[in-house]
């Protein structure tokens, strides 16, 4: 039996930990949009923040009922802007690279020094031109 009472409250601590931490996480997620949004007045931000504080639970839902629209549309616009300014980085690395005439010119230097063999030199030269 007293095995059985164990097992009731390992539960009950691991499902109160659960909740303690979920809360945690969505307190966090709901101040870095908070303060990450910069159509928010200085003003709205600290009522927001003195609402969480004082009460959590009710002013996490209540922020998620007025603004979470606003904060899945900030995010995507996060994502989009990460994402374009990735594309533009890979495009500038891209085009950086030397041409077949720069890397044929390149290897025959490579050559001419004695870096690389004939064979190598060849092999170079057709990757170029590939």
């Amino acid at each position: 039996m007293d095995f059985f009472a164990n097992f009731w409250n390992v539960l009950l601590w691991s499902l109160w930990f659960f909740f303690i931490i979920t809360i945690i996480m969505l307190l966090v997620r709901i101040y870095m949009d908070l303060f990450s949004d910069k159509s928010t007045s200085g003003f709205a931000k600290v009522l927001w923040v003195f609402v969480l504080i004082f009460f959590p639970l009710i002013g996490a839902l209540i922020y998620l009922i007025v603004r979470g629209r606003g904060m899945a549309e900030r995010q995507m616009a996060k994502a989009a802007d990460a994402q374009a300014a990735n594309e533009q980085y890979i495009r500038e690395v891209a085009t950086k690279s030397a041409s077949p005439a720069e890397q044929i010119g390149h290897a025959k230097s490579l050559h001419d020094s004695g870096a690389i063999s004939a064979e190598e030199f060849a092999t170079l030269k057709a990757k170029a031109l590939a």
